[in-house]
């Protein structure tokens, strides 16, 4: 029987040939396929790398190695302000076009990129499509992020929040050197989960970030990859714990959520924002805000404000030590600060301000493609006509180092931003201030109807925190630690230092 067993081969084995063979039909298949792809791609008469009339393998590998907004910027300088990314995508850096794209009633929609980026069960301010949807949720948000409501309700909070971390960073560099930048992004933390929740989650106290915010930046982070590789969301299903909190944290975050739905329906809540959307909900009668709504709004609000206020600072810091001609400037300038300083003192300030506006331009935190998809009917933009359906994507990264708009675009120069700039004598090498085209261009925050609701906020965060920092840590200087390369940039939407840290020390003696 044995015999007579090993004798026979196995059925359910295929012989080589065959497996051969169906190699070969699925080569065939996929070949055919990419040629008829490439022949009959929408976008071939727009200029571009010849690959991606038939691909867009090459624009993902550049996403998951964060590097999207270099590989753009590159094909830009290539090809010009209107190139070819994929067969169905198409990078703008024309500002005629870009105006066209994000103007107030633009017909170009958000791609459905910012779903499959959020993936939460509904859709929030953030990831909105339908105008219908999105105008109501924004009027319905705008009050809580007005700046006289926040100068009434949230200064003071900020203000103590921004001293209290800059209080730490002085206490960790006389001992001998302070990380800048995870005290900046508690700093943004604890600001945006105590507006999100109505309480603080006292990270500045601790000193690092509680177990919600660490589950939600990998979410995040997760989020970024598998909006481009959506089969990646498999991996959610492999039980080891840091995979789970990087691809399947939904369920621990939307506990967490919780809380700010308690706070928002407390009656005696009087400091979550969320409080204020329902009573305004309730008086207009029209637009309703669920238990869910207030989950995705808070967590938006604190992934919209953690990462984005912490980079910038710690960038700004990173800048501003490197220039120490300006770090002087701005000392004596908030040395002049009475003790009680306001945010009001604080935007009169112009190298202050000036300073942040130059941070922004060079190494504000969002400076990705904002997809949005091309109307019905299709558009010419520039010289290109753009068919419907096209994903059309345009990136502050570029815009703000463009050299037609900006003078020496990749120099970290405040002074282009004083009210006297145009004044600046080009013969003694000084850039002159930006041209008239800079104000469209510059859109750190996002452009038209879609921008950041929390730019009041955002603003107020950073005025405060550089004020109390070069007012307080005089004589700071950059450790040995922080490099050119340790703060390259790091793309995944957001950026970041490739380091993950920027630390800063006292100077001591006659240093």
């Amino acid at each position: 029987m044995a015999a007579t067993m090993l004798s026979h081969p196995d059925h359910h084995q295929l012989p080589a040939s065959k497996i051969g063979t169906l190699v070969l039909i699925v080569l065939s298949l996929l070949i055919c396929k990419l040629l008829y792809t490439f022949f009959t791609c929408p976008t071939k008469h727009i200029p571009g790398p010849w690959y991606t009339r038939f691909t867009h393998l090459r624009l993902k590998y550049a996403v998951i190695t964060g590097q999207r907004i270099f590989y753009i910027d590159n094909l830009h300088k290539q090809y010009g302000p209107i190139v070819r990314l994929s067969p169905s995508e198409v990078g703008i850096a024309d500002l005629a076009s870009f105006k066209e794209i994000h103007k107030i009633g633009s017909k170009f929609l958000k791609s459905t990129w910012y779903q499959r980026l959020a993936n939460f069960p509904k859709a929030g301010l953030f990831t909105m499509i339908d105008p219908r949807q999105h105008g109501p949720r924004r009027k319905l948000m705008a009050g809580s992020f007005a700046r006289s409501y926040l100068v009434k309700n949230w200064e003071s909070i900020v203000r103590e929040k921004a001293r209290m971390a800059v209080e730490k960073i002085r206490e960790e560099a006389e001992g001998g050197k302070a990380d800048v930048f995870n005290w900046w992004m508690l700093l943004a933390s604890d600001v945006s989960a105590h507006l999100a929740f109505g309480e603080s989650f006292g990270m500045l106290e601790s000193g690092r970030p509680n177990q919600f915010i660490r589950c939600l930046k990998k979410l995040t982070m997760g989020a970024g990859i598998m909006a481009e590789l959506p089969l990646l969301r498999l991996l959610r299903f492999i039980p080891i714990q840091t995979i789970q909190e990087l691809f399947n944290g939904n369920e621990y975050i939307f506990r967490g959520a919780d809380r700010a739905v308690q706070l928002a329906r407390s009656a005696t809540s009087s400091t979550n924002i969320f409080a204020k959307v329902i009573e305004d909900c309730q008086k207009d009668g029209e637009n309703h805000i669920d238990d869910m709504d207030v989950r995705i709004e808070a967590m938006n609000i604190i992934i919209a404000g953690t990462d984005t206020t912490g980079v910038t600072l710690t960038y700004l810091t990173w800048a501003m030590l490197s220039h120490p001609q300006y770090q002087s400037i701005l000392e004596h300038e908030v040395a002049q600060l009475p003790d009680d300083f306001t945010e009001n003192d604080l935007m009169e300030l112009p190298m202050l301000n000036a300073v942040i506006e130059e941070t922004l331009r060079l190494y504000g935190a969002a400076p990705s493609s904002l997809p949005r998809v091309v109307p019905p009917g299709g558009v010419t933009l520039g010289s290109h006509y753009v068919p419907a359906g096209t994903t059309v994507c345009t990136q502050a990264y570029t815009f703000h180092r463009d050299p037609a708009i900006w003078q020496r675009p990749l120099k970290f120069y405040p002074p282009r931003w004083f009210r006297t700039a145009n004044e600046d004598d080009m013969s003694s090498g000084t850039p002159p201030a930006q041209s008239p085209d800079a104000k469209l261009a510059f859109h750190p925050f996002g452009a038209g109807a879609r921008s950041c609701v929390g730019i009041h906020l955002a603003r107020m965060e950073l005025r405060y925190a550089v004020a109390f920092f070069f007012r307080e840590c005089k004589r700071m200087r950059l450790c040995e630690s922080v490099t050119e390369e340790s703060m390259e940039f790091e793309n995944f939407f957001l950026i970041a230092p490739k380091g993950h840290r920027c630390e800063v020390t006292l100077m001591k003696g006659s240093e």
